[in-house]
């Protein structure tokens, strides 16, 4: 089976290169820039139609939630345009289209864990163009799987676990917000949900494994939570930790709104694929030894 990632640098792409690696029925092929450029509908098209894959991953996307308020129109482009491009593009080749999305096309105000039909509001411009994205990839190809997903951390890129290690290299104390819920989430266990659910495809691709599901960390926590798990966990490694101040949202303003709740539900991806990921607190602290143990002087 032949799979293709838009975009190379991701923490979702590298990812799924990762853990495609010993699967000897999966080819994993990322492509990016300049070769494909989400900016340019027609190059992500003419990309795809030439490496002619058994299915798209849309992962490539504009991530930057804070700047995204002042950047609109570029995030909407890419999040929306771009997104319509891959979409439809795999449906020309009758093949499906996997869509990454995000947590935040929810308001944040229901009291317990969001589910696929749930109304959506979001907040940000962020949110607000993976929205427009969600809705552009359906209209483009009947067979999608567009996942949600949350609170996104990897060995790869910038996020919040390695943020919280290198901040922790120089400071004893570190102030996370405490009123904000959802549910941390491996791009390693995203991508193993991915390749699942490409199987399952390949196996027997019908309606209902269509549609709009939601892949994150099983268990909830919040930001400080999140933060006090990693530093329990690097500490026992060896590695660099820090002392949590909770604060609230309002003592750590942000351009953007971010949700207060957004932890999702992922029954219906379980109930349909047969997958679920595991506990957030594993997965946390299988990277949180990873990262420690790259990170010591050889």
């Amino acid at each position: 089976m032949k799979i293709l990632v838009t975009g190379r640098e991701g923490q979702i792409a590298r990812s799924l290169v990762e853990q495609a690696r010993g699967r000897p029925n999966i080819v994993m092929e990322t492509v990016g820039r300049p070769e494909l450029d989400l900016v340019k509908p027609e190059s992500v098209m003419a990309a795809i139609r030439e490496r002619k894959p058994d299915l798209v991953v849309s992962a490539a996307a504009y991530t930057a939630v804070d700047q995204a308020e002042d950047d609109v129109d570029m995030a909407l482009t890419v999040n929306a345009g771009g997104a319509r491009a891959a979409a439809k593009a795999a449906a020309e080749l009758g093949v499906p289209v996997v869509h990454l999305s995000t947590d935040y096309v929810f308001s944040g105000d229901k009291a317990g864990a969001y589910l696929e039909d749930d109304p959506v509001g979001p907040q940000s411009a962020y949110g607000r163009t993976k929205l427009a994205g969600e809705v552009a990839v359906a209209d483009a190809n009947p067979k999608h799987v567009i996942l949600r997903t949350a609170w996104a951390y990897s060995p790869f890129g910038r996020n919040f676990v390695k943020t919280m290690l290198a901040q922790a290299q120089t400071r004893s104390s570190i102030g996370v917000v405490c009123d904000q819920f959802g549910n941390p989430t491996s791009a390693l266990d995203i991508a193993d949900g991915i390749l699942h659910i490409a199987r399952a495809l390949a196996a027997m691709p019908s309606a209902d494994k269509f549609g709009i599901f939601h892949l994150a960390g099983t268990g909830s926590t919040s930001w400080a939570g999140f933060a006090e798990n990693i530093f329990v966990e690097s500490r026992s490694a060896g590695g660099p930790f820090a002392a949590v101040q909770r604060i609230s949202t309002a003592e750590y303003p942000s351009k953007a709104k971010r949700p207060a709740n957004s932890r999702l539900s992922t029954d219906k991806l379980a109930r349909v694929y047969g997958w679920r990921a595991p506990d957030w607190r594993l997965s946390c602290a299988d990277i949180v030894r990873r990262l420690v143990q790259e990170a010591a002087p050889t």
